[in-house]
């Protein structure tokens, strides 16, 4: 070795970018994978539209409720979107009450990312501390749903 050792990124050239320079994302590629989650979510939605959730398993069965004979936080979900795309927002409640207070955050979130990924904003959302307060905050929720559902007193709240 003759001379001294040199990096890839000193010998690159200017037109042609070395692997260490990042390229800009076009808009398309940036709102991608946001597009094809509401497209998936869209598609299972009309499944559950035309395909009734209500009669007993026409999309399988619940395997925590098939093991243990009581109700998980999502029990009656896919009901509850049936109802949803009928326009019966009680018998969509009835089903699970959570998941239907929760379908307007949902899409609050998606169209958040949504905007974020088209203007080219960081589409991470909530950081750090807040991040784990918020997942604690719904765990617990689901956790006393899941529990209370299972109660006498919250028999209400079956599916």
């Amino acid at each position: 070795m003759d001379g001294p050792a040199t990096t890839q990124h000193e010998t690159a050239s200017p037109e042609a970018p070395g692997p260490l320079v990042p390229r800009e994302r076009s808009r398309l590629q940036r709102v991608r994978v946001p597009l094809l989650t509401g497209g998936l979510v869209g598609a299972a939605t009309i499944a559950l539209h035309f395909r009734d959730p209500h009669e007993a398993g026409s999309w399988g069965y619940c395997p925590f409720s098939a093991l243990t004979g009581l109700y998980c936080p999502g029990c009656g979900g896919l009901r509850a979107v049936n109802d949803l795309t009928n326009g019966d927002l009680l018998g969509a409640a009835s089903s699970n009450l959570v998941f239907v207070l929760l379908v307007p955050l949902i899409v609050l979130w998606w169209v958040r990312w949504t905007n974020r990924a088209w203007s080219g904003r960081p589409t991470s959302g909530v950081e750090g501390r807040r991040a784990g307060v918020l997942i604690g905050v719904f765990a617990v929720v689901l956790l006393v749903f899941g529990v209370v559902r299972n109660l006498p007193m919250g028999a209400w709240l079956a599916p």
